[in-house]
């Protein structure tokens, strides 16, 4: 029993003698009574920056700030062999790839907007609950209450556009540059796998909104994947995959958010460290015409010709930094809105869907052949050849004057792909009939209309044309005057000089079509009404009416549409 108590006494000193070694000796205190509270606090200061950059202190970072000579041995070196985040970046580089040619700073913007797009993310994130039912109600929140909300988030559009535009911009200056040739070809593939996921990133946050343009967008995007062969197998599935429920609905927005904000980004950091060790690895390939033909000397510097990366390229990327982050702010503050439509809406389909413009190549595709044929086939067959091409084009020589039919092909392409995403655009192909044209511009499905937007009391009942001036009432002139400008777009002059737009036709074999300048079709010859009339007590019935002969068949109408809105005395639609 004394041995015990013993043992507990013996214990109580050792415990203290730890305490005392562990927070007084050669601690701070210590150091505080030996050197005195000042010195003390500056060579804390001094030990805790060599931590945080594994190898520089103070003075050394002074040293690197003002371009002095470093010590011996060389500090700056320290954070590339030590450090969490240098050991990712060369501590030299060669001087010819620190100048603008022929890197641009692509890859490193692309760095850029990635961090940018998790930290504006993130600010989301936390106003945001990805359900139908309140999504949309989030977002006008952010818009509206949140400090900054509105901000925030035209910056995190903003900068996923950017982001897209600047990774494929850094994938055609490593195509152009010849970059991709041995022994850099995974250093490619892996190159195409973040312009991918970059790609379906910012397309899969195009839903979050849950606003009739990204509902509808997506909508049609995917549903490609109910095509898929056999469509009554695979088809389905995939669908039902994608979608969450035949129709988007709550689990097809928690699917793509978790995608959005979870699968993507952890696959593109991912691969994001797997490029940058690639990179690192190989060198920075140099300037086509400063290497032989069939060399790789990036990775032999000569003493002569390197630029450190501390400090000549970190200050470098931090001036890059603080002029990306100046036009990211300006424009989102000046130049550029983050569009909001009305709340989605699965019975309404917009008169016109648009996929992002990033994407609407692949709209433009669809209009010439079968969507199974272009999202089965060609695209991926596409999406392959990109991939394999640095495996197969296996020319030693990465001079333009030697690649001059793999340079006139990535042209032709580029050629190719602005005409492709012209052809998305509703101005090719996707216009509908010109009555319904009219009656969306003047009384769309959603949304102000123009004339229902007229006063109660100027809505006087009668039939009235295009252009008529009413006298006494200014509002009801407006809108008819709007109505004969939109007339004049969607229509055409045959008989007589009726509409201000002249036709020119075009031969077919089953006869003559008419056509104008502004839309694909044009009515020939309409006769178009505003009728008003009272339909019951404080409800009027407003109703577009369009007329227009068939020339080829006589006596038959080509157009016979009405487009009927209901206007109440107590909408306040004037006050929208």
């Amino acid at each position: 029993m004394a041995t015990d108590v013993d043992q507990v006494k013996g214990i109580v000193p050792r415990f203290m003698g730890f305490l005392n070694r562990m927070f007084v000796e050669g601690t701070f205190i210590e150091q505080a009574r030996e050197m005195g509270l000042k010195q003390a606090t500056i060579a804390k200061l001094d030990e805790s920056v060599e931590r945080l950059t594994a190898g520089m202190n103070i003075g050394d970072v002074r040293a690197a700030l003002r371009g002095d000579e470093p010590r011996r041995p060389n500090p700056r070196l320290r954070p590339h062999a030590d450090g969490f985040w240098f050991h990712i970046r060369p501590s030299f580089y060669h001087t010819e790839v620190t100048h603008i040619y022929p890197t641009f700073r692509l890859g490193w913007l692309s760095t850029f907007l990635f961090v940018w797009e998790t930290v504006t993310g993130i600010f989301l994130m936390i106003f945001y609950t990805p359900r139908p039912g309140v999504a949309y109600s989030d977002i006008w929140n952010m818009l509206t209450n949140v400090p900054l909300g509105q901000l925030m988030r035209e910056l995190h559009r903003l900068g996923a556009e950017v982001m897209v535009l600047i990774v494929a911009l850094h994938m055609l200056r490593t195509f152009i540059t010849g970059s991709y040739k041995y022994p850099r070809q995974f250093t490619w593939f892996t190159g195409m796998l973040l312009l991918v996921f970059t790609l379906v990133l910012s397309f899969s946050g195009y839903l979050l909104p849950w606003d009739q343009l990204s509902y509808w967008a997506v909508t049609v995007a995917v549903s490609a994947a109910e095509a898929a062969p056999p469509a009554d197998i695979v088809g389905k599935n995939v669908n039902l995959l994608v979608r969450g429920a035949p129709t988007f609905g709550p689990g097809g927005l928690l699917r793509w958010y978790l995608l959005h904000v979870l699968v993507l980004p952890l696959l593109l950091g991912i691969f994001f460290f797997v490029h940058y060790y690639k990179v690192v690895l190989h060198g920075h390939s140099l300037p086509p015409g400063r290497e032989e033909i069939g060399e790789d000397t990036a990775k032999r510097v000569p003493q002569t010709e390197r630029t450190y990366f501390t400090p000549d390229i970190l200050t470098s990327e931090l001036m890059w930094t603080a002029l990306a982050t100046l036009i990211l702010v300006a424009g989102s503050l000046w130049f550029y809105s983050a569009p909001l439509e009305r709340q989605a809406n699965p019975l309404v389909t917009p008169l016109h869907v648009v996929a992002p413009w990033y994407l609407a190549w692949s709209q433009g595709w669809l209009k010439l052949a079968d969507k199974v044929f272009i999202a089965f086939i060609f695209i991926p067959a596409l999406a392959t050849a990109f991939f394999v091409m640095p495996y197969f084009e296996v020319g030693k020589s990465r001079r333009y004057a030697n690649r001059r039919i793999g340079l006139s092909v990535s042209m032709f392409f580029i050629a190719f792909m602005l005409v492709s995403n012209w052809m998305g655009s509703p101005e090719y192909r996707v216009e509908s009939s010109p009555e319904q044209e009219v009656s969306q511009e003047l009384i769309p499905q959603e949304g102000p209309s123009r004339i229902l937007e007229v006063p109660y009391e100027d809505l006087v009942e009668g039939t009235y044309n295009p252009g008529q001036e009413v006298e006494g009432n200014i509002h009801l002139t407006l809108a008819l005057e709007e109505f004969e400008a939109a007339m004049n777009r969607h229509s055409c002059n045959v008989t007589g000089d009726r509409w201000a737009e002249d036709c020119r036709t075009e031969e077919l074999e089953s006869g003559v079509r008419y056509y104008n300048s502004f839309t694909a079709e044009a009515m020939p010859d309409p006769v178009a009404t505003l009728i008003i009339e009272q339909e019951q007590h404080n409800l009027k019935r407003v109703t577009l009416h369009f007329e227009a002969a068939d020339l080829e068949n006589p006596g038959e109408l080509l157009v016979d549409f009405d487009r009927v809105a209901y206007r109440h005395a107590e909408s306040n639609y004037e006050e929208e």
